[in-house]
């Protein structure tokens, strides 16, 4: 397995990962995956990764901006999705790990995650990458009608915003 930088030639791949982690109801509010120019507009450039392997794309993790305002310029916050057929591969431990070093070299102080409670692999993950349980936000939203809930998970860099 190789991480590489996203490319919009990954955008077939980034959409079909986004759209089977949509089909299971419990990775994001989202109801369609963006377009590439959607995800293109929202994403940090220097901050989207792809696991592949033999040419497949296996996964992917981008981050995101929490808000335009200057005081929040070093947080963001993270995605990583990856493909069924790749689970228990490592490739989320992998691309988050990349994510993190990316971050990190550019001055990222704080990622964020905002994982439902049901997705207890992705609360996993993120635990075992240093991210640390702030709480959980009840009712934050309705997917397809129903209330979620929403754990927020952080990660502070040991390097950026210590002073």
């Amino acid at each position: 397995m190789h991480i590489r930088a996203m490319t919009h030639h990954d955008a077939p791949h980034v959409h079909a990962i986004h759209r089977h982690g949509i089909d299971t109801h419990n990775a994001t509010f989202d109801t369609t995956p963006p377009t590439w120019d959607e995800f293109d507009a929202t994403h940090h450039p220097r901050h989207r990764l792809v696991a592949h392997d033999d040419h497949t794309v296996l996964g992917w993790a981008a981050a995101a901006p929490v808000s335009h305002r200057h005081c929040y310029r070093g947080v963001v916050t993270d995605s990583v999705y990856i493909h069924p057929r790749a689970h228990g591969r490592g490739v989320g431990t992998h691309l988050l790990a990349a994510l993190i070093r990316s971050c990190e070299d550019d001055g990222i102080w704080t990622i964020r995650a905002a994982v439902f409670p049901e997705n207890t692999a992705s609360i996993a993950l993120h635990t075992r990458a240093g991210f640390r349980t702030l709480g959980t936000s009840h009712h934050l939203g309705r997917l397809n009608g129903t209330w979620r809930d929403v754990v927020t998970l952080e990660r502070r860099s040991t390097r950026n915003g210590t002073d």
